[in-house]
C-alpha cells in the first residue's frame, strides 16, 4: 500500500489504472466518491496520519501495482540516481506535460512510492510508466540514442535530436556515473549565459524543464 493526500489528486485515482483500498477524509461529501469506503476523520486526525505539515483534506490508501514496461517509447528518460524525492517527482509531472509516457531509473533512484514524491508528481504518476532496472544493461540492448546531460557537453539549443532517444539525467551532486557516460552516444549541455561563474549547476529537475521545453519545442 502507498498513500496518496489531497483531494484533487484522489479524484484522479479511479481514472487510471490504480485502486484505492480506503480514503480518510475531514470531508467525505467534497470528494464524491461513493464507491469508495469513507471513514469521515477529524482535522487533527489527519494531521497524526498526514505526511504533510499542513494537510487539508483526506488521504486515500492505494494499492502498489505490478510496474508496466512499453518496449517501444520515442522519447524516454533515464534517472540514474536521484535521490531527492522533489527532484523525482517535478520530473514525472515534466514527463507528464510532455507527453513521454515511460521513466526508467537506477535501481538506487529514490522510491517513486515515497509520499513526498506522489505529493511533488501532483497526480502525473497516475499517467507515467515508471520502472526500476539496471540501467547500464537496458542501455546496452537499446538501440536508440543514449544522449547524457554533462557540463562539457554540446550547446544543446544547436543539438539536433533525433526522432527516437532516451535522455538521461545523473545524481544531484555526481552527475551520471562513469558505467553511464562510457554508453552516451551524445552530450548535451544548456549553456551559461550569465557572467557570474558563483552558480555552478542547475537543479537536475529545471534542467529536465529546460531541456524538454527545447526538444518539444522543435517537434
Amino acid at each position: 500500500m502507498f498513500l496518496v493526500e489531497g483531494n484533487k489528486t484522489i479524484k484522479e485515482i479511479p481514472l487510471s489504472r490504480y485502486k484505492i483500498s480506503e480514503i480518510f477524509s475531514v470531508n467525505p461529501s467534497e470528494l464524491g466518491i461513493k464507491e469508495i469506503s469513507t471513514t469521515e476523520i477529524t482535522p487533527n486526525e489527519l494531521k497524526k496520519i498526514s505526511f504533510l505539515q499542513h494537510p487539508k483534506d483526506s488521504v486515500a490508501v492505494c494499492e502498489l501495482l505490478e510496474p508496466v514496461f512499453s518496449q517501444d517509447v520515442p522519447v524516454q528518460l533515464i534517472l540514474d540516481g536521484i535521490q531527492d524525492p522533489g527532484n523525482l517527482g517535478t520530473i514525472i509531472r515534466l514527463a507528464d506535460w510532455f507527453g513521454i509516457e515511460q521513466i526508467i531509473c537506477s535501481e538506487d533512484t529514490v522510491d517513486f512510492y515515497n509520499p513526498k514524491v506522489i505529493q511533488a508528481s501532483m497526480g502525473s504518476f497516475l499517467r507515467v510508466n515508471i520502472n526500476y532496472q539496471n540501467i547500464e544493461n537496458y542501455l546496452q540492448n537499446s538501440g536508440a540514442a543514449i544522449i547524457g546531460t554533462d557540463m562539457d557537453g554540446e550547446n544543446f539549443y544547436q543539438f539536433d535530436f533525433p526522432e527516437k532517444f532516451n535522455l538521461i539525467f545523473g545524481n544531484e551532486g555526481n552527475g551520471i556515473r562513469p558505467n553511464i557516460e562510457q554508453l552516451l552516444t551524445h552530450k548535451i549541455t544548456i549553456p551559461r549565459f550569465g557572467k557570474s561563474k558563483s552558480t555552478e549547476s542547475l537543479n537536475v529537475s529545471m534542467a529536465a524543464g529546460i531541456i524538454l521545453g527545447q526538444i518539444f519545442s522543435e517537434k
